[in-house]
């Protein structure tokens, strides 16, 4: 299950707040008006595990260009950077 901050980060990337606690209450906004609303928010843990599967398999595609492009193995570049 998604956290809040988790959910913050997922929605409000680029937006400056202070976070006190676990509900939409502890958020405090430091622009004039809230990036988001409550519904936004508690609607938010209901997405992030989608989110969440989706940012990890962008970056498992993008590290296995990476290794193909490089023409080295996951264990190899795994002792390259040991």
């Amino acid at each position: 299950m998604a956290k809040s901050h988790e959910v913050l980060h997922m929605l409000c990337k680029g937006v400056e707040y202070n976070f006190r606690g676990e509900n939409y209450e502890d958020i405090d906004w430091l622009g004039k008006e809230p990036a988001i609303t409550k519904e936004q928010f508690e609607a938010g843990f209901a997405q992030f595990d989608a989110w969440k599967a989706e940012q990890d398999a962008i970056k498992a595609t993008a590290k296995a260009a990476l290794l193909t492009q490089l023409g080295i193995t996951e264990e190899q570049a795994k002792l390259l950077l040991s």
